[in-house]
């Protein structure tokens, strides 16, 4: 068989060993060292000798030390909650529209995962803090549960992320470039999301009343609680991308400060910071696991050059750049049915990226075309935390709504889905979307 078929075999078998369970970072592992004995002969001793270094060449990396840190400042933020006084701020502003207190919790999940990087996280802390006023002020189930599952989408998208930073170790990329690539994008699904509820409302009126008027004392006075949460965005990203610190160290001071924030204005204690410490340790075990399987697998495709050959088949082919993004992109929603986002990320960058790299789109440069396509992969993935049939967001909002049936909530999602495909057009045509801000303050 060619490298190309072998490739594809081993990327069958991984599939199928998805659908009966097996854990994403098991079972590429498991494919990755069978893969890698068969092209070696059968010979198990390359392997062996591979395996030696595996684990020390990728958890040595300093840049990973990013990643822990990253998830030790959620962890902060959710337990001293922060996640209220984002939701509140931005409430007392919007809350007394038509749609409002909806468009308050697309807010603050926005606020929130500028804090946080995990839309999982985001999504679990927001639906905890939004969902009981949402129903208060009697929104309906589909828009109340809609609105959020699509909102933690934005954990993700909005700097810091941790899908980006494995794909800047996976490609060699600038964390700093990608952060701040990601935050015009990210701000755009916010308002867009917001437009949405707008449109929601305006076809189906009684689905969110407007909420009490909130006096300018108290706007004021929740505007200056959340001051110090947008101080800990800005430092680290401007720390990041003004080079004044390195990721990890930008990653750090954040973690310090929401550590202390969450003390003196979210009354954590003790026990909320063992709690962080050990879900830090939880998330960081697993996402490290995900990565060795990553590792064992992609040293497999490797070996059978099966990337390298699929690329030079691909620009061989006469088809359109533009042609195969949009393939790429739709095999990206197709994967989002069967795994997490960080999953598809480790998988397929090392077979897309080279691909990518080898086409030309609007005679971008290397490193345009590598911040561009980390940022467009990064949207379409984040789909897949919405879109049925799996959707983990929907099915977290959902199982805080136990009164709301689960296909209202993928109803109510659809709206926002088709906010995110509009947007995703946008910036496939439109790259200087994602670019703009990485020309403008280049260090």
């Amino acid at each position: 068989m060619s490298g190309i078929e072998i490739g594809f075999l081993m990327f069958g078998v991984m599939l199928a060993l998805l659908v009966v369970r097996i854990p994403i970072g098991i079972a590429m592992f498991g494919v990755g060292a069978a893969g890698y004995v068969y092209l070696s002969g059968g010979d198990i001793g390359p392997l062996l000798a591979t395996l030696k270094n595996l684990a020390y060449a990728r958890l040595s990396n300093y840049d990973l030390l990013v990643i822990p840190l990253f998830l030790l400042m959620g962890q902060f933020a959710t337990h001293g909650g922060l996640s209220n006084a984002l939701f509140r701020c931005v409430s007392a502003f919007m809350g007394h529209m038509k749609g409002g207190v909806a468009m308050a919790a697309v807010g603050a999940c926005a606020g929130f995962g500028a804090i946080c990087g995990s839309s999982l996280a985001t999504a679990a802390t927001m639906g905890q803090v939004a969902l009981p006023e949402l129903r208060r002020y009697g929104y309906s189930g589909a828009l109340a549960t809609g609105c959020l599952a699509a909102g933690g989408t934005l954990g993700i998208m909005i700097p810091p992320s941790v899908p980006l930073v494995i794909y800047a170790i996976l490609t060699q990329e600038s964390i700093g470039k990608l952060f701040m690539a990601a935050i015009l994008p990210g701000i755009i699904a916010m308002f867009g999301y917001m437009i949405v509820i707008r449109l929601y409302i305006a076809v189906i009126p009684n689905s969110g009343p407007a909420g009490p008027k909130v006096p300018w004392s108290e706007k004021l006075r929740s505007l200056f609680l959340v001051s110090p949460v947008v101080m800990v965005f800005v430092v680290v990203i401007v720390g990041i991308y003004g080079g004044w610190t390195n990721p990890t160290e930008a990653a750090a001071i954040g973690a310090a400060a929401c550590g202390i924030l969450a003390v003196l204005t979210g009354g954590m204690r003790w026990k909320g910071v063992v709690e962080s410490a050990v879900g830090t340790a939880q998330s960081s075990a697993m996402i490290f696991l995900v990565l060795l399987g990553a590792d064992m697998l992609n040293t497999g495709l490797a070996v059978s050059q099966m990337p390298a050959e699929l690329a030079t088949w691909v620009q061989g082919c006469g088809l359109s750049p533009i042609l195969v993004m949009i393939m790429i992109l739709v095999i990206y929603v197709f994967l989002g049915c069967v795994m997490d986002s960080l999953s598809m990320i480790l998988l397929t960058i090392p077979i897309f990226y080279p691909i990518v790299m080898k086409l030309n789109y609007w005679n971008m440069d290397a490193t345009d075309k590598s911040v561009w396509f980390g940022i467009l992969a990064l949207m379409v993935v984040e789909i897949g935390l919405v879109h049925p049939p799996v959707g983990m967001n929907v099915f977290i909002i959902n199982r805080l709504a136990k009164d709301v049936p689960l296909t209202d909530t993928f109803k109510g999602v659809m709206p926002f889905l088709a906010s995110d495909f509009i947007r995703i057009g946008f910036l496939l045509f439109f790259p200087v979307i994602s670019l703009y801000l990485v020309h403008t303050f280049q260090p």
